[in-house]
């Protein structure tokens, strides 16, 4: 045990911070902090339909593409697709009165029109991981005219009617999000982690280091836990204004499902979407509960819709041997099928 203990301080004090993000890109688009990236590879594209990865508002999107072996990115670029990402960069205070709105109305469109540009294709389709996807779903529904071929969900919440203790949490009863907002300004990152972390107090503070002391001498369980507390350390502040939407429109009044959503002056109806889709949950998931990602399938006017209930969780959908061995060739074999 001491041993361990010796080894799991060590982790945690003197070993170098892993390295993430090792697919080869390259950056073909900037706006403000945003970067559109388009990763390299050697290998010939097997697939005429370029892939648009969009990440929520919150940590950072190495999540997809954390190392080598383990990388959602990695996986399609070696399935042969043209993959592209949005990096949402990270805010300062100038920007905390960004909405959602910028994001979806002045962002997205001109992504979107870069891939296309730059791929040569007529159509894309687009992958939503969480805030991602509800961000994606919305954009989907206002610009219907866009050449949007197939629209991938990963544990993306659109019904916020039962959030179970986040509901509790953020009840308009108990909690001003205009008093938080308007002092703050630029929601900080290690808030969100907080309340994140409150959902399940002993697992989620205590729990990863017994975990480490536990499992000290496995190699390969060290590396991925330093890999997997980088990312959720590397948090990223909140513009004010986008957090006041996504709580009081989402989480306090569910108006997206409820086709109340109003976006530049556009009301949001996700029956406008008829692109083909893949919505995936997972069952252990605290954050997007199966529930609250199944929704879309009523709400949509697609054809060719599938709902996946996988046996994973908000973050081992993406990063970890279940998503290595379910999520990854789930969504390589649906997309291999609908992108020639």
């Amino acid at each position: 045990m001491y041993k361990r203990f010796v080894k799991a301080t060590q982790a945690l004090t003197s070993d170098a911070q892993p390295e993430v993000g090792p697919t080869p890109k390259e950056v073909i688009w900037t706006k403000n902090k945003t970067k559109l990236y388009r990763y390299i590879s050697d290998q010939p594209k097997q697939h005429k339909t370029p892939l648009l990865l969009v990440y929520a508002l919150i940590n950072k999107p190495y999540i997809m593409d954390l190392t080598k072996g383990a990388s959602l990115v990695e996986y399609l670029v070696g399935r042969g697709f043209d993959v592209y990402l949005v990096d949402w960069g990270t805010p300062g205070y100038e920007d905390k009165h960004m909405k959602l709105d910028d994001y979806i109305v002045d962002y997205l469109p001109r992504a979107v029109s870069k891939v296309l540009a730059k791929s040569g294709a007529k159509e894309l389709s687009i992958l939503g991981y969480c805030m991602g996807g509800t961000i994606t779903s919305i954009f989907a529904s206002l610009y219907k005219e866009l050449p949007i071929k197939n629209l991938v969900f990963m544990t993306t919440p659109f019904d916020f009617a039962d959030t179970g203790l986040y509901g509790e949490m953020l009840n308009e009863k108990y909690f001003d999000v205009d008093k938080v907002v308007d002092v703050l300004g630029l929601i900080p990152p290690e808030m969100i982690d907080f309340g994140n972390k409150l959902v399940k107090p002993m697992a989620n503070f205590y729990g990863p280091y017994v975990s480490l002391v536990d499992r000290s001498d496995n190699e390969k369980f060290m590396k991925s836990w330093k890999l997997l507390q980088k990312w959720l350390n590397d948090g990223i502040p909140f513009p004010g204004e986008a957090y006041r939407q996504w709580i009081r429109d989402f989480y306090q009044q569910n108006k997206l499902i409820n086709g109340e959503l109003v976006v530049r002056g556009q009301k949001v109806d996700l029956s406008n979407i008829t692109a083909n889709i893949l919505n995936l949950s997972g069952q252990s998931d605290i954050i997007a509960q199966p529930h609250m990602v199944e929704a879309l399938m009523d709400a949509v006017s697609s054809k060719d819709k599938t709902y996946i209930d996988l046996p994973v969780g908000h973050t081992s959908i993406v990063y970890g041997s279940k998503a290595n061995k379910i999520t990854y060739p789930t969504i390589g074999d649906w997309l291999a099928e609908r992108s020639n």
